[in-house]
């Protein structure tokens, strides 16, 4: 039986309406595939709290978390990752690499360039589909 992973990740728009994009090194696991930036919920964290703390860890800043972008499970040949993404800007710090090999900021028309986890594909989409002003406005 395959082991389930619960991970989120963030939608991290800028200013000038790009999303910041993270490839994945050689020797992670899922080895030069583009994600959005985040990782694994730990017990007893909201998806928010592990999202701000994966940013805190991964680049180097603070984040605020918007709304729920896309629920994804995503079936691998060793793994089953359920993705839950979330629109989120940077409030402080400038990212940093630290576990990618490579942080982009790509804008949205040229998202699909980009070698994408098949796990982050649906976010993907969706953020190609509908308007950021619809993730952030309360």
């Amino acid at each position: 039986m395959k082991k389930t992973v619960h991970v989120v990740g963030a939608i991290i728009e800028n200013e000038n309406g790009e999303i910041l994009c993270a490839l994945r090194g050689p020797a992670m696991t899922l080895p030069n595939y583009w994600e959005f930036p985040g990782g694994k919920i730990e017990e007893g964290e909201t998806k928010e709290e592990a999202l701000k703390r994966e940013i805190h860890e991964e680049l180097g800043c603070a984040i605020e978390v918007f709304h729920q972008v896309e629920d994804t499970t995503y079936e691998y040949e060793k793994i089953i990752v359920r993705l839950e993404t979330f629109m989120s800007k940077i409030i402080s710090g400038i990212p940093t690499l630290s576990e990618h090999v490579e942080i982009r900021w790509i804008s949205r028309e040229k998202l699909l360039s980009l070698n994408w986890a098949p796990a982050d594909i649906p976010a993907v989409e969706r953020v190609l589909t509908r308007c950021m002003k619809e993730f952030t406005s309360n």
